[in-house]
């Protein structure tokens, strides 16, 4: 290291500076999808929470998933909409390392969570006399824990590995947040083989979660097609058509962010890229596990009714 460099203590997070015209609207455009994902989350925790018929594995995992999915938003979405209208867009040394850990502790722990899901749903459908067994509070618990503890140690390595590495000159990120790679770049020494490895263990970690929630549906839908009756077919479908959906949206995003090459030129647009997984994604969510679930909106039209039921109205 040559003795005019300073070592960095903070970052500017460039993200949307190329639109200068757009900071406005994109404020109040991702501020209100930010609002509405929270709101989302909230609503499927609190009506699981109140509702004892919910309280089933498939839907306990999903109290889970949306609790995740409201840390995940609040790790990135505020301080990116305070960058937004603010003239200083830094972040601190340690305030980066720590935004990278969680971010992407929470993101793999959202994947996690998908494919217990996704085994659930395997249990469920294909051996449904041993279910009660196999799929009890205890298990819940385990296979939750397990969810957070493989997110967050996967962050934890990758994170660690990129911030080995000496930081001085250069400190502008071309993203609104610490994502591993935009920050590998700005390392003042040959980052190539860290960049290989982190994004190998990102590949490693998507593909083989992925693949195993696409295993789980291939046993499920030959179970499925065993099934003789019309309406039996079609109720088993649908309990699992809304996390099938989540499934496809959440990989699909995430594929496009964290498999694609790492050839110069390639993270040019990784501010825009990263959108639907950031952003999009976890609005989704809740509203396509909502929407496509009769037993959350009963759940919720029943949780309305009592509220919108005043004193008077009650028979004593």
């Amino acid at each position: 290291m040559k003795k005019n460099q300073t070592l960095v203590t903070e970052f500017i997070l460039a993200g949307f500076s190329s639109f200068p015209d757009l900071q406005t609207m994109l404020f109040v455009l991702f501020f209100l999808m930010y609002i509405i994902t929270m709101m989302g989350n909230l609503l499927i925790m609190v009506v699981i929470g109140i509702d004892r018929t919910l309280h089933v594995p498939m839907y306990l995992f999903l109290f889970a998933l949306s609790f995740s999915e409201t840390w995940y938003s609040l790790v990135i979405i505020p301080k990116m909409l305070r960058d937004l209208l603010a003239m200083s867009k830094t972040i601190s040394f340690a305030g980066c390392a720590a935004q990278m850990f969680l971010f992407h502790g929470l993101g793999g722990t959202n994947c996690l969570i998908l494919t217990v899901m996704g085994y659930d749903r395997y249990l469920a459908i294909c051996k449904p006399l041993h279910y009660p067994v196999l799929m009890n509070r205890q298990v819940i618990l385990r296979l939750v824990a397990f969810s957070w503890t493989g997110g967050f140690l996967i962050s934890l390595t990758q994170t660690a590995l990129v911030f080995r590495l000496p930081f001085s000159g250069s400190n502008t990120i071309k993203h609104f947040l610490c994502h591993l790679r935009t920050v590998v770049r700005v390392a003042c020494t040959d980052e190539r083989t860290t960049e290989v490895i982190i994004s190998a263990i990102s590949a490693c970690g998507l593909s083989v979660s992925f693949l195993f929630i696409m295993l789980t549906y291939v046993f499920i839908i030959l179970t499925i097609l065993q099934i003789t009756s019309t309406e039996g077919r079609q109720k088993a479908f649908s309990t699992c058509a809304s996390h099938l959906i989540v499934v496809i949206v959440h990989y699909g995003f995430a594929a496009i962010v964290y498999l694609r090459p790492n050839a110069p030129g390639a993270l040019d647009n990784d501010t825009l890229m990263s959108i639907p997984y950031t952003i999009i994604t976890p609005l989704l969510s809740p509203i396509i596990f909502t929407l496509r679930n009769k037993e959350i909106k009963g759940a919720l039209r029943i949780a309305i009714s009592k509220k919108l039921l005043t004193p008077k109205d009650m028979k004593y």
